[in-house]
C-alpha cells in the first residue's frame, strides 16, 4: 500500500565512480511543492493513511459525474482536516450514506451481517476478555438503609423483573460462597476415624469474611456389606460423616459499612458422597420434631442428614445452633443479618437450617435464604410453616433443571396447582388425594436458552450446575429481554466444566484466541473450583 502512494523510481548515477543512486523524483502534478515540503519522508502510516481516505471519497461519491474532465494537471486528493474549507462532521457523515448503505447488505442478506458481528474484532476481543484468567471487579454500591430490602423483608417485590443490580451482585457472591464449600471438602473429602476432625481449611474469595464453625453432615444409613466386597475402595464416599459446609462471618469494617450490618453466613454444598446420594432418594414425607405442627412434613432423607450426628461430630442442627448463638451473643448490640444460601442438597438443608434457627434460638435478627437449583424440601403445611415464620427465601431456578421437580409428582408447579384446583372442593376439606411436595419462598426463574453461549438442549449436568447458574444470573436483565450483552462474569470456568454444552462457535473462538482451558492450568491451587465473578459495573 505504500508503494502506491510513494512514486519511487530509480536514477542512474550522476556523478564519476560509485553505483547507482536512489532518489525521489518530486511529482509533477503538483510543481509548485517546495524543496523542504518534498523531500520530508512520508511514513508509511500517513500513506496508508491517504489511499483509505481516497478509497472512502471513492465509495462515497453519490453519484458518477456526467462528463469527463479534461486531461492535464490535478491536485492530489488531501486528508480530511478540521482546516478552512474543510468538510463539517455532519456534511461527512450525510455524505457517507452512499453506494454501500443503498446496497444494504444486512437487508438481502441477514446471516451475513449476524456473521460478521460474531467476527468482528469487537466482538473478538469481548470473548478474549471474558476468558481472561485475571478477575474483572466491579465496585459495590452501598446498600446503607435499603439492606433490609434486598434481604428479603418485602419478599424481594419489584427487584426480580427486571433484576436489580445491586440484589444480582448480592446473589452472585453468595453463590461464589457455596463454590468455595465445594472446593474445601473435594480439596480434603476424607474424614478421620478414631478422633473428632481439625477446622477445615476454607479459601474464601471474598476476604471481608472470615470462617469461624465447619460443619458436618451424617446419614443416619449405610450401605449394604456387598458394596464393600464388590468395591472395597470406594474411601470417603462411602463414609457416613462428612464435611458439608461452614458458617462465616463479615470482619471487614468497610464492607459492614457498605451492606448496613455486619453478616453471618451460612454456607452449604450439595450432594457429594454415595450416602448422601442414598438420602436423597428416601423421599418419603415425615413430620417434624416439633410436636406442636404434626402437619409439617419434610423428606426423610432431608431430615436425617440434618439431625443425625456423627462418631466425632455433632449433627449438623446442633452445630449451627451453637455456632450462630455464640456469634449473637459476641456481636451483640450491632445490627446483624444471618444469610443461609446452598445449591442442591445444600439449598435443601438451607432450608431445615432456618426453621431450626427460628425455632430455637430468641430475637434473632433478620434471616434470608438464597437458594441454588433447589429440590422440593416438605409438603405445602412445610411451606405455609416457613412463611408464617417469616423466614424470606428467595428461590434461583433454573427452567431446564429437573432437579428443582423433585421430589413429588414430576410435573411443573403450574400444572401441579392447575390440578389442586380442579379437585380443590370436590374432596372432604378441600384436600388431595396424596401428600405431596410443594416449593416454599419466592423465584428468580433463569433459562439455559437465553444465554449466547450454552447450547438450547444443554444436558441435566449443565442446567443444574452452579457456575452455569451464576452465569445465567449475570446475564438476566428480565424474563421478556435477551441476554445482557455487557455481562462480564468470566467463561473460564464454564468453558472448563462444560465444554461440550458450550456452542461450537464460541469453542473454536477460544482455540482461535490460544486458551488453554486444561482444569488444573486454569484453576489457582488454592481455588481449584472456585473462580472469582467478574460482574458489570453497577448502575449509578
Amino acid at each position: 500500500m505504500a508503494s502506491i502512494c510513494m512514486n519511487l523510481h530509480i536514477f542512474p548515477a550522476s556523478g564519476g565512480g560509485g553505483g547507482a543512486s536512489f532518489k525521489r523524483r518530486f511529482s509533477s502534478l503538483k510543481p509548485s511543492a517546495s524543496s523542504a515540503a518534498a523531500v520530508r519522508p512520508i511514513t508509511c502510516a500517513e500513506s496508508t493513511r491517504r489511499h483509505l481516505a481516497n478509497l472512502d471519497r471513492v465509495l462515497q461519491k453519490e453519484s458518477p459525474p456526467a462528463l469527463s474532465r479534461p486531461q492535464g494537471p490535478q491536485e492530489p486528493a488531501r486528508e480530511p482536516d478540521s482546516g478552512v474549507g474543510a468538510p463539517s462532521p455532519s456534511s461527512s457523515k450525510k455524505r457517507g450514506r452512499g453506494l454501500l448503505e443503498r446496497l444494504n447488505l444486512g437487508r438481502i442478506w441477514p446471516e451475513i451481517k449476524a456473521a460478521a458481528e460474531e467476527m468482528s474484532p469487537r466482538r473478538l476481543s469481548t470473548l478474549r476478555r471474558l476468558l481472561s484468567r485475571t478477575p474483572e471487579y466491579s465496585p459495590r454500591n452501598g446498600l446503607g438503609s435499603r439492606w433490609r430490602q434486598y434481604h428479603g423483608c418485602g419478599d424481594w417485590v419489584g427487584l426480580l423483573d427486571p433484576l436489580d443490580e445491586n440484589l444480582r451482585r448480592e446473589v452472585i457472591r453468595y453463590g461464589e460462597l457455596v463454590q468455595v464449600a465445594y472446593h474445601a471438602f473435594h480439596s480434603n473429602p476424607a474424614m478421620p476415624t478414631e478422633e473428632a476432625p481439625m477446622p477445615h481449611h476454607v479459601a474464601l474469595p471474598d476476604k471481608s469474611y472470615q470462617v469461624t464453625k465447619s460443619l458436618y453432615a451424617t446419614s443416619a444409613v449405610g450401605l449394604p456389606k456387598w458394596v464393600d466386597d464388590v468395591a472395597p475402595d470406594l474411601g470417603w464416599m462411602t463414609q457416613r460423616s462428612s464435611w458439608i459446609g461452614y458458617v462465616a462471618v463479615c470482619d471487614d469494617r468497610r464492607e459492614i459499612q457498605r451492606m448496613g450490618r455486619r453478616d453471618i453466613v451460612i454456607s452449604l454444598r450439595g450432594t457429594s458422597t454415595c450416602l448422601e446420594w442414598a438420602e436423597n432418594f428416601r423421599t418419603k414425607l415425615v413430620p417434624m420434631s416439633s410436636a406442636d405442627d404434626p402437619e409439617s412434613k419434610v423428606g426423610s432423607g432431608f431430615l436425617s442428614l440434618f439431625k443425625t450426628g456423627g462418631a466425632h461430630v455433632p449433627s449438623l442442627a446442633e452445630s449451627v445452633i451453637e455456632e450462630v448463638q455464640r456469634l449473637l451473643e459476641l456481636y451483640k448490640g450491632e445490627t446483624l443479618s444471618i444469610t443461609i444460601t446452598g445449591h442442591s442438597l445444600g439449598a435443601a438443608l438451607a432450608l431445615l437450617v432456618a426453621d431450626e434457627l427460628t425455632t430455637r434460638v430468641a430475637e434473632l435478627p433478620s434471616l434470608a435464604v438464597f437458594s441454588f437449583g433447589g429440590p422440593r424440601v416438605g409438603n405445602s403445611a412445610f411451606a405455609d410453616r416457613i412463611h408464617a415464620k417469616n423466614i424470606k427465601v428467595l428461590r434461583i431456578v433454573n427452567d431446564q433443571d429437573l432437579i428443582t421437580r423433585v421430589p413429588g409428582i414430576f410435573l411443573s408447579e403450574e400444572l401441579e396447582r392447575k390440578l389442586k384446583d380442579a379437585v380443590n372442593g370436590a374432596l372432604e376439606n378441600g384436600q388431595m388425594p396424596w401428600d405431596s411436595y410443594s416449593h416454599a419462598g419466592t423465584e428468580l426463574r433463569l433459562d439455559t436458552r437465553k444465554s449466547p453461549y450454552l447450547k438450547p438442549n444443554a444436558d441435566i449436568a449443565c442446567c443444574h450446575d452452579l457456575e452455569a447458574y451464576l452465569h445465567l444470573v449475570d446475564g438476566f436483565r428480565a424474563s421478556n429481554c435477551p441476554f445482557r450483552a455487557n455481562a462480564k462474569r468470566s467463561l473460564v470456568k464454564l468453558l472448563s466444566e462444560q465444554r461440550t454444552n458450550v456452542k461450537k462457535l464460541y469453542t473454536s473462538k477460544a482455540k482461535a484466541l490460544s486458551l488453554n482451558f486444561d482444569r488444573e492450568a486454569i484453576r489457582p491451587p488454592h481455588m481449584a473450583s472456585c473462580l472469582h465473578s467478574p460482574l458489570n459495573k453497577v448502575a449509578s
